[in-house]
């Protein structure tokens, strides 16, 4: 049997895309945890226009107490100045990218301080957040927190 070139152009081809799939996927994952570190310090400085950066418009934030908010109550809620974080660590985070869409799971690890009679708490949760591509940006889509 002789085998000519077009017999071998689509398994060469096959294979160079196959070897690039694992390329774009690894690049993705270094997008998104670019994003959720961006999240993570926005959070804490409580920086409203970086944070509407970051979300999309579509935004569920849900926290651990139950109560979900859109993307404007999150923001208005996260930057009113009515406490302030001490400390805000995302631990142990995981990252799986599923073609346009990303699974991130940390350890939140948090204190803050209210403004008001300078009383300190902690949070330490289980966190969800699922990012997805629009256009060449990685958007908080979804957030879901449970407590340990």
């Amino acid at each position: 049997m002789n085998v000519g070139r077009r017999e071998l152009i689509l398994p060469a081809l096959a294979v160079g895309l196959l070897g690039a799939v694992p390329a774009v996927a690894a690049a993705d994952e270094d997008a998104v945890a670019k994003s959720v570190e961006a999240f993570r310090a926005a959070q804490a400085a409580a920086n409203a226009e970086a944070l509407a950066a970051l979300c999309a418009a579509e935004l569920s934030y849900s926290h651990s107490d139950g109560h979900v908010e859109d993307k404007a109550t999150f923001i208005a809620n996260a930057t009113n100045g009515k406490s302030k974080w001490l400390s805000l660590e995302y631990k142990d985070p995981t990252i799986r990218v599923v073609g346009p869409a990303a699974i991130v799971r940390f350890n939140w690890v948090g204190e803050s301080e209210a403004i008001a009679d300078g009383k300190k708490s902690s949070t330490n949760l289980h966190i969800l957040m699922n990012w997805q591509k629009q256009g060449e940006d990685w958007k908080l889509l979804s957030r879901a927190a449970t407590k340990l």
